[in-house]
């Protein structure tokens, strides 16, 4: 990894889902801007804010796709993260393992 670039993971496949009280949504339904959770792997030399395992919140329309050995991954630059989610975190007092 390069510079300040950071492969990620996502959670879920894109295409039906579930609703928590379990309406199946089909992947042609039009749905507001959201965005979604990913598991960092690797990062560049210049990432400061995350580590790989950690876990990230991002815009999926901002995003370049890279299959790596039949894996799909998603490649972005650090500043295009909104939130973090690190296990790291939770260690420190009054802290809840999520920063913005």
């Amino acid at each position: 990894m390069l510079h300040d670039r950071v492969l990620v993971r996502t959670d879920i496949p894109e295409g039906e889902r579930r609703s928590t009280g379990g309406i199946l949504i089909p992947a042609t339904a039009a749905v507001g801007k959201r965005l979604s959770w990913a598991e960092v792997v690797a990062v560049g030399q210049n990432v400061r804010t995350v580590e790989p395992g950690d876990r990230v919140l991002f815009d999926p329309e901002d995003r370049a796709e890279v299959e790596v050995r039949g894996v799909a991954y998603v490649l972005m630059r650090e500043r295009d993260l909104h939130a973090v989610a690190a296990e790291r975190l939770q260690g420190a007092e009054g802290a809840t393992g999520l920063y913005l």
